[in-house]
């Protein structure tokens, strides 16, 4: 079956479901393929759960003309995908970078969404398969898309425009995050440039944040910039207070003198002038901008300041690399507080890179003043006295639970798979 022909049945049946676990009555079921999983293995458990059809690309003896037999299912939802793409004729906002890029998303959406029916990257599916399932979930009355892109290798933000087609781009930034397959900094901005790369070749709109001068080399070429700084830009703005909750001010473009948002870290200034950037470059009013951003609460151990007990808590573990993670060790550095305690977990994909980055972070927490430091993970070696250290997240939560920290001010953080959040869950 044809790109064509599959697409005149996804207008039929308008959902499409990669894992059986999630699947609804009515769905289109891809049954996709990776190093521990094979969607083919469950055709029949989608039949019998009522999928509309299932796509596969091994031979099977169900027998069932609701099974749609084509070379490569990866592929065929990408091509799905660019299908449905091509029937919109709207704003498609990407947004990547290596750290920052789910919060700005998130503040992006918040903004147009006062103003647009906006669909966007729902989490942080980000990826290969994450992207064209957020594209087939663009109904056709919307207004705006903002497309979330992760990578951790070069080309493949280049695959993914091959499909959204954006019309307008956003990179955070680009930091020391993957090193391991983008292969060093350098393939870093390489990789999440080819976003500028295809707005480049398609006349596209890059949104620019003027403070990093190597997104002006990135973006070299772009004819049309929208730039936003704390210095200079269409944009700028500054910290008012980050002392708990991030208070930023709009200096330039827009009557924005106090915007107070539920964000924790100085580091989330270029975030909300991002969002303000691109709101008002689509005509939404200040006062809506004000409202959407003052409203996001972040979720899922993203830049979360929490309350347990008598202890204040900084949870930001969701990911981690080295950038981020000195980022954020500054900016509770200079909170307010007199018991101050790091509870810090490894930082991942960074190759041979990876022991002298977690010494280096050993190093800045040893320039500072500190309560109590724990450390976990393989990678953080020979460790002052001083500091706990912990293989799991395991042994610092039983660290945590015995230790009976009382009006202390806590940072969490670390890569995805350390799972630092379970340490203060219980």
């Amino acid at each position: 079956m044809n790109t064509d022909e599959l697409y005149h049945l996804f207008l039929q049946y308008p959902s499409v479901e990669t894992d059986t676990r999630k699947l609804k009555k009515g769905d289109i079921f891809f049954a996709l393929k990776g190093p521990n999983f094979n969607g083919n293995h469950y055709l029949q458990q989608a039949l019998d759960m009522g999928a509309a059809y299932c796509v596969a690309d091994e031979a099977t003896v169900i027998d069932s003309d609701r099974i749609i037999q084509v070379d490569d299912s990866l592929v065929a939802l990408q091509q799905l995908a660019k299908k449905h793409r091509m029937q919109f004729q709207i704003p498609f906002i990407a947004i990547t970078g290596s750290n920052g890029k789910t919060t700005t998303k998130e503040l992006v959406s918040e903004v147009l969404s006062s103003s647009y029916k906006t669909s966007t990257t729902y989490g942080n599916l980000n990826n290969h398969i994450g992207v064209p399932l957020t594209i087939l979930s663009i109904a056709k009355d919307a207004e705006m898309a903002v497309i979330e892109m992760g990578a951790n290798h070069q080309k493949e933000i280049a695959s993914y425009c091959e499909y959204t087609m954006p019309t307008h781009g956003l990179i955070t930034n680009c930091g020391k995050a993957h090193l391991e397959g983008f292969g060093g900094e350098e393939g870093v901005k390489k990789g999440k440039g080819e976003l500028f790369d295809y707005l480049r070749a398609h006349r596209g709109i890059a949104f620019i944040y003027n403070d990093y001068d190597y997104l002006h080399t990135l973006s070299a070429g772009i004819q049309q910039l929208v730039t936003y700084g704390e210095k200079t830009g269409d944009i700028t703005g500054e910290v008012k207070a980050d002392n708990g909750f991030l208070e930023v001010a709009v200096t330039k473009g827009a009557a924005l003198p106090s915007i107070k948002t539920q964000l924790v870290g100085g580091y989330n200034l270029p975030n909300i002038l991002a969002a303000v950037c691109i709101g008002k470059t689509f005509k939404v009013n200040d006062d809506k901008i004000k409202i959407a951003l003052e409203s996001y609460e972040p979720s899922n151990s993203r830049s979360q300041l929490l309350n347990k007990g008598t202890n204040k808590i900084i949870l930001d573990a969701y990911n981690a690399n080295p950038t981020s993670m000195k980022a954020a060790i500054n900016n509770f550095s200079h909170m307010d507080g007199d018991k101050k305690v790091l509870i810090l977990g490894g930082m991942m994909e960074l190759g041979e890179s990876s022991i002298a980055e977690h010494a280096e972070i050993v190093k800045l927490i040893e320039s500072g003043q500190w309560y109590k430091v724990v450390l976990v993970g393989k990678d953080y070696l020979d460790l002052p006295s001083n500091i706990f250290h912990f293989s799991d997240a395991a042994g610092a939560r039983d660290w945590f639970r015995n230790e009976g920290l009382e009006n202390a001010q806590i940072l969490v953080k670390g890569s995805r798979s350390m799972q630092m959040e379970k340490v203060i869950a219980w």
